[in-house]
């Protein structure tokens, strides 16, 4: 029996995964796909946001503005890209003026550091691609950007260093309340744990709903992005915004950690909590809603495009024990600032732990440190040359676009959560994000896998489960007819 199980493997649970790890405690996470970050976390925004828009004195608005404070060390000790170059909020018109003052007001009433409203001269001189008729704009110098996929993967594989395990292709099927915890049923075997934690996103109402709680619903909201060729970088030296809506903080324009554009989303509430589907109407709505900001996006150098779902109930984050069973911590509603939350809300968990009766020390050991793959990409020549000579693996480029070695993949497959499908291995070292998205590397990248791991080619997967890429091997003799 575990002493914690925590379901969902995406930035929030991880996040809590690696703060428990820092006690004398048995922790187990658990995720119903083949990799962490398989779900919300590896398609949002990626934006650490200051904390000027959630109401003040919500769980959003105290957990966001901790968040972003504490986000530059977790990202330090994990060796996670992270850039603090501030965000902006547009305005257009009178109205939208009013909007920068409401934004301001809330910003400094909920602690946010900074905060001031700019003239068009100088939004003009910090962003030069804006559109001309921008007039003014709330710049917050805390904003910046993270790799949302990338935190999740490293505060994982921190918290198993650490001790923690990882279950992954475990759906949870069912939850039954014992005397001493709960017997967690999933598609593998059953877990029990003294004390459980819902961190299952867009699923965590549903999770709840088996010991009986019905206290808040989940609704999936969707949006689409689409990803700017590098060729583009220089569009956004900022996080561009424009003023807010009901449905969430609108279409930005974005630079990413790693040197594109990200433009999006757009918001639809919807009913299907696997829907993840982009639209033509619905990326075409995006790239007309950002030229709004930035005249010169274009869909001739979009590279590849997404959506993801967001988990949304009520105007609040969802964090309580529940009043079915304390020992049951329900983290629901976790849409934006979510990602900039997780590392307060792991925190927050730990004390509602405590609170419901856990008891842990401090290990003793405890290693925050965790060494990301090799980033070939961004090194000196010396530090290549260095690096060949130590193995020859990384002096052999497999993907062409993005300089990924076959060193860096054999060391994803290699981490303390081995990277087993394409789409794993991708998030890892980004083979296949580039501009011909997998084209030219992806057979490449499938014979070291399974040269590694013992996989079969016929057997390897995208995602995971039914995503298999290759049917069989070609049937021999087959006669080939040149008339033809």
């Amino acid at each position: 029996m575990y002493d914690v199980v925590i379901i969902g493997g995406g930035v929030t649970g991880s996040c809590i995964a690696r703060e428990l790890s820092r006690y004398e405690l048995s922790v187990c996470l658990l995720d119903k796909e083949e990799d962490v970050a398989s779900g919300t976390s590896k398609a949002n925004s990626a934006i650490v946001h200051a904390g000027y828009d959630a109401k003040p004195g919500s769980l959003q608005a105290r957990l966001n503005v901790e968040g972003n404070r504490l986000m530059e060390d977790w990202c330090a000790e994990l060796d996670v890209p992270f850039k603090r170059m501030g965000s902006l909020v547009l305005a257009f018109n009178d109205e939208d003026m009013r909007e920068l003052d409401n934004l301001m007001r809330q910003g400094e009433a909920n602690g946010v550091p900074g905060l001031r409203i700019i003239g068009k001269d100088e939004l003009h001189a910090m962003e030069p691609y804006v559109a001309d008729n921008a007039i003014a704009g709330l710049y917050a110098p805390t904003g910046g950007i993270v790799c949302p996929y990338e935190l999740t993967i490293a505060a994982a594989e921190n918290a198993v260093v650490n001790g923690a395990e990882v279950k992954l292709g475990r759906m949870v099927k069912g939850i039954r309340r014992t005397e001493a915890g709960f017997d967690v049923e999933t598609s593998q075997e059953v877990v029990s744990a003294r004390y459980v934690v819902d961190a299952a996103g867009v699923y965590a109402d549903d999770i709840a709903a088996m010991i009986g709680d019905d206290s808040f619903k989940v609704k999936p909201r969707k949006g689409e992005y689409c990803i700017l060729d590098k060729a583009k970088g220089y569009l956004a030296r900022h996080v561009i915004f424009q003023p807010p809506t009901a449905m969430g903080k609108g279409v930005l324009v974005t630079p990413t950690v790693d040197g594109n554009i990200l433009v999006g989303p757009n918001a639809h509430d919807i009913d299907d909590k696997e829907d993840t589907a982009t639209t033509a109407a619905g990326l075409s709505e995006v790239l007309s809603t950002a030229r709004k900001s930035v005249p010169a996006v274009s869909e001739r150098d979009v590279i590849t495009s997404f959506a993801g779902l967001r988990a949304v109930s009520g105007s609040d984050f969802v964090i309580k024990p529940s009043d079915v069973d304390n020992r049951f911590i329900i983290v629901g509603g976790i849409c934006s600032p979510g990602l900039t939350s997780a590392p307060a809300i792991a925190r927050m968990v730990a004390g509602l732990l405590r609170q419901a009766g856990l008891e842990a020390s401090l290990k003793a050991d405890f290693n925050p440190i965790r060494k990301d793959i090799p980033r070939f990409r961004e090194m000196s020549d010396e530090e290549r040359q260095k690096l060949i000579a130590d193995d020859s693996a990384f002096g052999r480029i497999i993907c062409r676009c993005e300089t990924v070695t076959e060193g860096e993949i054999i060391n994803a497959i290699k981490r303390p959560i081995p990277a087993l499908t394409l789409d794993a291995i991708k998030r890892r070292a980004r083979a296949g994000m580039g501009r011909c998205q997998s084209g030219f590397c992806m057979p490449r990248v499938m014979e070291i896998l399974a040269r590694e791991t013992g996989i079969p080619a016929d057997e390897i997967t995208k995602k995971g489960g039914p995503s298999r890429v290759l049917v069989g091997p070609l049937n021999k003799g087959v006669a080939y007819d040149d008339r033809a």
